[in-house]
């Protein structure tokens, strides 16, 4: 019985992340698709799409499924128009978290995140209620293996970035949000391709929480994250290592 138990168990973490695999696939085929729309459908002469390819490729995602996802953006039936929204609202503790989403349907994206910050503790608030409390940055990312500090540094600085951190996970390099993609490109001929080189949100000012109120803020974020039209959520918190430590036990 107990083998049975722990077989159970692990085919039920199995399938847990083989769903949270699907839902980030599903998330990047949908930027793919926005991108390829917005501009040329062609990587090369399109900055956006470039860097939704080369997550997915990151995430490793098949050359297949990326040129089907190209295609059918491109395509005279192209399927669902979607549309970012962006959603603004404070979680248990006074948390600011911005929201990000790619949705078809406005109406059942807006209703579906209100309720989840109603059900887990927070309020959705309107549009720029805590966007003033972070700053929007274009973010390019290296595996650390790419180049050292100081080789990296050197290199950011001459292509225009802003700020560069490197560390034992990697290298993140930071710029004006309209020099985005003249600095990765700028790398990426000294470097080769990036992880990734997208806009992100950054907050100014952070909130340490406990291990009750973290707890609760992350049930929050992640039913947000894991919802279908959202592709990312942004908060202003922090979390000491000890506390992270017991919630991951």
């Amino acid at each position: 019985m107990a083998g049975h138990s722990q077989f159970k168990n692990i085919m039920h973490r199995k399938g847990a992340q083989d769903a949270k695999r699907a839902r980030a696939f599903a998330k990047l085929i949908r930027e793919i698709t926005v991108s390829a729309r917005q501009g040329l459908p062609d990587p090369a002469f399109n900055p956006r799409l470039r860097s939704a390819v080369q997550a997915a490729r990151v995430a490793n995602m098949t050359k297949d499924t990326i040129d089907r996802a190209i295609k059918k953006a491109s395509g005279a039936a192209a399927g669902e128009d979607y549309v970012e929204v962006r959603y603004e609202g404070y979680g248990p503790a006074g948390v600011a978290i911005i929201v990000e989403t790619l949705t078809d349907n406005r109406n059942r994206t807006a209703s579906d995140i209100r309720s989840a910050f109603s059900k887990y503790g927070g309020a959705l608030g309107e549009t720029n209620s805590v966007a003033f409390q972070f700053e929007r940055n274009g973010v390019v990312r290296y595996p650390a293996a790419a180049a050292d500090a100081d080789a990296m540094l050197e290199a950011a600085i001459e292509a225009g970035a802003a700020d560069v951190e490197s560390g034992a996970e990697g290298h993140e390099i930071r710029t004006a949000i309209e020099d985005l993609f003249t600095v990765r490109d700028a790398l990426e001929e000294k470097f080769g391709p990036a992880e990734s080189a997208k806009l992100e949100w950054r907050p100014n000012v952070t909130v340490e929480l406990d291990e009750e109120k973290a707890r609760s803020v992350l049930k929050l974020i992640d039913v947000l994250d894991e919802h279908d039209d959202v592709q990312t959520v942004t908060a202003n918190f922090e979390v000491p290592e000890d506390v992270l430590a017991r919630l991951s036990d």
